[in-house]
């Protein structure tokens, strides 16, 4: 008989019953985990007391900041009127209503997007862009293309890690072992000029390449039965690579001229990010579909979606007459608790103007970045825009020469940030350190980060 487990510590239970995401097992086994009891503005506190400067809000998504009383009164005040109701059969709920108009605004009056008109509500991002893949091949079945239904994504990006958005997702850290991706998804090049471009190409002429591929893949595959290309304005997860210039520029035409839906993914990029309302509305782009998540609550709540445009939802609406019931949805779907957070989620972003913030300080932090970093030796690229930066790092900026393969050195520099206060995150298809924090973000907070970061370096790498 198994002795009883008396005076077990946190740690201790959370390694009998929990089972972590993204996590290595054997590793969380002997040194997990790490937990985290409070959090307040841009800094969390783990269960030994020690306060870290929090520069991934979370996994890029608590952007009005930690500790935000408006949206915990907001979310006991409508788990007081309507805990909980769902959307399917026609039922709905006075939050969840307004979010859907407010999201349909934000993205007519600060993103240019009028022809996004109808919002689908899931959980998480994931969710969103599975519900993005399945919408994209119901719209070809009703408008009588049952044959158009490869999706090309991008390698390096980054769309969930469900069975679709997993797939999608062109990271193969994220397939390892789960049989994906699935057939029919198709990924072309990444666009990411610091690591790929040919000697001497310019970031005109790597864009023009990367669009003659993909017009290759698609002639070889055939148009007749390709039916979306999703794509992050910024690729977040996989390394904050930003496109190149003139890449979509290139790219969407193609798109258009062979009847591709262009899905826009704004998990991360949406709700101020970037220092813009949208990604799509920064980089000029019309999405047939826009997926968002993560900002539209700051994390408070599990909320997520896709919009979707008005062309895509008469095929829908008009096809219903012979199909029936979209027969898709989740039991959270329109949760009232969270619209009602979302909506004094985005009148914060709005009233504290948050992201005409996230523009200003996310210019200082690059600015605070090169000054400090950009000519240490291993650092190879400093980039993003708003507050989405990184530092990709090499073994020689000199002469270019990347790190070996294996080579973690970021994960090791995260590692050693985290030892002295500073949470930054490494990347798994570029050795990036990604910082996404809170819009809140000061400049005080930024040289605090820079000089711990550079800090971390030193640990690592002496310089």
């Amino acid at each position: 008989m198994d002795e009883p487990r008396i005076n077990r510590s946190l740690a201790d239970i959370d390694r009998d019953t929990m089972f972590h995401p993204n996590t290595a097992i054997a590793k969380h086994l002997s040194a997990g985990p790490k937990i985290i009891e409070s959090a307040a503005g841009v800094r969390v506190r783990d269960a030994s007391g020690r306060t870290f400067l929090d520069t991934m809000a979370g996994l890029w998504c608590v952007n009005v900041g930690y500790g935000r009383r408006e949206l915990a009164d907001a979310a006991a005040e409508a788990m007081t009127s309507l805990g909980y109701f769902h959307t399917f059969a026609s039922m709905s709920n006075p939050p969840i209503i307004r979010l859907a108009d407010k999201i349909v605004q934000l993205l007519r009056d600060e993103a240019g997007q009028p022809q996004l008109g109808k919002v689908f509500f899931a959980n998480s991002g994931s969710e969103a862009n599975e519900t993005a893949f399945k919408l994209v091949r119901y719209f070809n079945n009703l408008r009588g293309q049952p044959e158009k239904k490869k999706i090309i994504a991008r390698l390096g990006g980054y769309h969930g890690t469900s069975v679709a958005s997993g797939s999608l997702t062109g990271i193969a850290y994220y397939h390892r072992a789960f049989d994906l991706p699935i057939e029919g998804v198709l990924h072309t090049a990444c666009p990411h000029h610091f690591a790929f471009a040919e000697p001497g190409e310019s970031e005109r002429a790597f864009s023009n390449r990367l669009a003659a591929e993909l017009s290759a893949l698609i002639e070889r595959e055939g148009a007749e039965t390709i039916a979306a290309f999703f794509a992050e304005p910024v690729m977040g997860a996989g390394g904050v690579m930003m496109p190149p210039k003139g890449y979509f520029e290139a790219i969407v035409p193609i798109l258009k001229a062979n009847d591709i839906l262009l899905v826009v993914d704004e998990v991360i990029c949406g709700f101020g990010r970037l220092g813009s309302w949208f990604g799509s509305g920064a980089y000029g782009l019309k999405p047939d579909l826009l997926s968002f998540a993560k900002g539209v609550t700051s994390g408070y709540f599990p909320t997520s979606g896709v919009v979707v445009a008005d062309a895509v939802w008469e095929v829908l609406a008009e096809g219903s007459r012979e199909i029936g019931a979209f027969a898709h949805g989740y039991t959270y779907s329109g949760h009232p608790v969270g619209g009602a957070v979302g909506m004094a989620n985005l009148a914060l972003i709005e009233g504290e103007r948050l992201v005409e913030n996230a523009a200003s300080v996310g210019a200082y932090f690059k600015q605070a970045l090169d000054a400090r970093l950009g000519a240490h030796p291993n650092v190879g690229q400093i980039r993003g825009q708003g507050l989405m930066l990184g530092v990709e790092l090499t073994a020689d900026r000199q002469s270019g020469r990347r790190l070996a393969p294996g080579d973690d050195a970021h994960k090791r520099v995260a590692a050693a940030a985290w030892q002295r206060g500073l949470i930054t995150r490494p990347m798994v298809f570029v050795p990036v350190n990604a910082f996404s924090p809170a819009l809140t973000f000061t400049r005080a907070d930024v040289d605090e980060a820079v000089d711990l970061y550079a800090k971390a370096l030193v640990d690592v790498f002496g310089v």
